[in-house]
């Protein structure tokens, strides 16, 4: 990070659910969090690449070059197995243009109907962009579909997908139970970690 900016920190999101995660798990870290609302004038970004880490990597160097400020964004990624990988890197439009979370959880199950396969993993691949490049972290939770939603929290397909080793849903859990286990909250350990190394490196 540049010295004047070591305490900075872009998010590439305007998602509350989504700073909430991070900020939860970067809280011991001497950094302040400015998301997208703090800058109107951000352009936006197509998520147009074929993999997780290329959009991700898009959106943290465009949003970098806008801000000067070290940038940190992410990309998520449902990937049924019985379904080849789908939805994956399109999970935020598998139903379609513009769908909302509830149309794509819906056909997630249309999908699934009479398949027995219902294991599944989210993936998560975090962009971390300073004048010194762009790095990588990535994070994995195996799990299963289910054929109905359950629980009321969590966003996304979180209803729909029980991690490996529990049976309640994303959707089910408290916060700090699904960021000990999450895609994205390993992803964010790891990156977390770097971050640590960065900072202490700058004092």
């Amino acid at each position: 990070m540049p010295s004047a900016e070591r305490h900075n920190l872009v998010i590439s999101t305007r998602n509350p659910n989504k700073v909430q995660e991070i900020q939860a798990i970067l809280t011991d870290i001497p950094v302040k969090l400015i998301t997208l609302a703090d800058f109107p004038d951000a352009p936006e970004v197509i998520e147009d690449k074929e993999t997780l880490d290329e959009n991700a990597s898009k959106k943290a160097q465009v949003l970098f070059a806008h801000t000067g400020i070290a940038t940190m964004a992410d990309d998520t990624g449902l990937e049924v197995m019985a379904l080849h990988g789908a939805p994956g890197v399109h999970s935020a439009r598998y139903a379609g243009t513009n769908p909302t979370q509830a149309d794509n959880r819906a056909h997630l199950i249309e999908q699934l109907k009479g398949i027995d396969d219902r294991r599944a993993q989210f993936r998560t691949s975090i962009a971390f962009t300073t004048a010194s490049g762009t790095y990588l972290f990535e994070g994995i939770c195996k799990g299963r579909i289910l054929s109905k939603e359950r629980g009321d929290g969590g966003f996304g397909y979180d209803s729909l997908f029980v991690p490996d080793g529990f049976e309640d849903s994303f959707a089910e859990m408290n916060a700090e139970d699904k960021n000990a286990i999450s895609h994205r909250g390993r992803a964010l350990k790891r990156f977390a970690s770097y971050l640590t190394g960065l900072l202490a490196s700058n004092e």
